[in-house]
């Protein structure tokens, strides 16, 4: 028994952003948080416990209390990050801003990178890092490769070889350098790549896949979806792996 406790509580604690949108539920039609069971459901597979973080009002002190209590950081997919943060106007298929959810994001990845917090982005959580580093984002993928293929519409994720770059973290954290069948959804993706960051990951037409920091230990985002691959859990055991050793170490 006292070997089971021990094994539970050296789970990291992962925090995990999520939406904020208007939600239908029974008799109930009401803004509301929240996030796929895919997300929180790899975290526990992986070894790591779960805490949902709804978009609010917070500022540098906030976000430093909020990691206080976590292990790591995961900034999930969602809506489009408001151009005006990259210096650009909105394209005609551009989101209507969160902001809320964009200033969140904005604070906790920044004091997460302050402290070396394990960070993973997933999709939109792979712009915002680019953009939080200083880069730039195309915002509708087709103007650029002619067609809709990384988002199909209709909530149907698309697949697609991910090349994997030799030497990175993502190859570290892979174990391989073997293409990643990726399941895609995004129309977006990274344009010019912020200063400091490496791109791991690019398909076979150029666009990318996967950027990280190699300054920090662990601070990794892809455009892919791998909660969708229930099958792989590589990504989420190399956070939570990453967390585990931050939490050892604190």
């Amino acid at each position: 028994m006292a070997s089971s406790a021990s094994s539970r509580d050296s789970r990291p604690v992962i925090g995990l952003t999520t939406y904020l949108e208007q939600s239908k539920t029974g008799v109930w039609d009401v803004p509301a948080s929240f996030l796929p069971k895919a997300y929180f459901d790899a975290v526990n597979r992986a070894g790591g416990i779960a805490v949902l973080i709804p978009p609010q009002a917070v500022d540098a002190s906030d976000a430093e209390r909020i990691l206080d209590s976590l292990d790591g950081l995961i900034i999930c997919g969602g809506k489009d990050v408001n151009p005006a943060l990259y210096g650009a106007q909105p394209h005609p298929t551009t989101d209507e801003p969160r902001l809320d959810r964009d200033a969140l994001e904005d604070a906790l990845l920044t004091a997460a990178l302050k402290r070396d917090l394990p960070f993973l982005g997933i999709c939109r959580g792979a712009q915002v890092f680019n953009v939080n580093q200083g880069g730039t984002l195309i915002q509708h993928l087709p103007d650029v490769i002619g067609d809709d293929r990384y988002q199909k519409g209709g909530g149907v994720f698309s697949t697609i070889d991910a090349e994997v770059t030799p030497g990175t973290k993502l190859a570290e954290v892979l174990g391989s350098t073997q293409a990643v069948p990726a399941e895609v959804y995004h129309h977006q993706a990274i344009d010019e790549v912020a200063p400091g960051l490496t791109v791991s990951s690019r398909t076979a037409d150029g666009v990318i896949e996967a950027v990280e920091l190699t300054s920090k230990p662990f601070a990794l985002a892809v455009q892919w979806h791998p909660e969708e691959s229930p099958e792989d859990l590589r990504l989420f055991e190399g956070l939570v792996e990453a967390a585990r050793n931050y939490r050892s170490n604190a």
